[in-house]
């Protein structure tokens, strides 16, 4: 409980450092530097090397990928039914098929499971959400916006991404039977410490809400998919093949059920698809996902 406590407490800190204007603007793009450079590799080489590996241990990553998938399926169709732009339908597919499962799902489910379910909220983030972000998603942002693609650009973000980096070098040191240890292993404790604080507060920093956007019907049908939708395809599709039981069908079902992800929306924005339904998708989102996220926690 809590755990539970201290994740509205630095959100709410993040809120409130963004209202009162203390620190600067960029505060949040720094943050999330130091998360993405720093501590995600950090976690990468701590937690990875020691999972033991199993077929199951597939399913986290590929939950993501069939999230982000059937967003592009229906709001594909439902953008060509009412004759969306296509601006619109682009930015309901990468914020309703995006959940934030490494800022806002990484603490939440290391206060909810602990270390051995963050391992498994790793294997959702890195080869799923992340992989999705940096490559399909790109891919999906040409299609529908105003920048074309270049396969060059995609690669590159890919492999030079950090997380993505340490990942596969996490998943050699488990090969190898590597494990860090001494010092080092006390350095990357000490970083992915600071991993739940600093990520909630970036999260809080970027919260931007008005009541009269409450009236946006296309952010009600992009939350609907991201936080009941979605979530209620993997809790069937995973739950089933699990027998509804075990850590890893918990940790899976709960991270599909996040928030919609920052960075697809910065990828949205990047791209000019519809920017402002893409703030209030992460804003609302927030909010909305608080109280959706207790449901699910209950269901699973």
């Amino acid at each position: 409980m809590t755990n539970i406590l201290l994740v509205f407490f630095f959100l709410g800190l993040g809120l409130a450092l963004s209202r009162s204007r203390i620190l600067p603007a960029q505060t949040p793009s720094y943050l999330n530097w130091y998360l993405i450079y720093l501590v995600l590799p950090a976690v990468a080489l701590r937690y990875l090397p020691a999972i033991e590996w199993s077929p199951e241990l597939a399913l986290p990553a590929l939950s993501a990928w069939l999230s982000f998938l059937v967003s592009w399926m229906l709001f594909g169709y439902l953008g060509k039914r009412f004759s969306w732009k296509k601006s619109t339908t682009g930015c309901l597919i990468l914020t309703a098929g995006l959940s934030n499962t490494s800022f806002l799902g990484f603490p939440i489910i290391e206060a909810l499971y602990g270390s051995e379910g963050l391992k498994i909220a790793f294997l959702v983030d890195q080869p799923g959400s992340f992989l999705i972000v940096s490559s399909l998603a790109v891919v999906v942002a040409a299609l529908y916006g105003d920048k074309k693609l270049r396969k060059r650009d995609i690669s590159r973000k890919i492999l030079l991404f950090p997380p993505f980096l340490f990942f596969f070098l996490a998943l050699v040191m488990g090969i190898f039977n590597l494990e860090a240890r001494g010092n080092f292993a006390d350095m990357l404790d000490l970083l992915a410490w600071t991993l739940s604080p600093v990520a909630l507060i970036s999260v809080g920093m970027q919260v931007k809400l008005a009541v009269n956007d409450l009236k946006e019907k296309k952010l009600w049908l992009g939350l609907a998919y991201s936080l009941l939708l979605a979530p209620f395809i993997i809790w069937l599709a995973v739950g089933s093949l699990l027998n509804f039981e075990g850590i890893v069908y918990k940790v899976t079902v709960m991270e599909a059920a996040m928030p919609p992800m920052i960075t697809g929306s910065i990828v949205a924005i990047s791209y000019n698809l519809n920017p402002r339904l893409a703030s209030l998708m992460v804003s609302f989102g927030l909010l909305v996902g608080m109280v959706t996220l207790a449901f699910w926690y209950v269901l699973v």
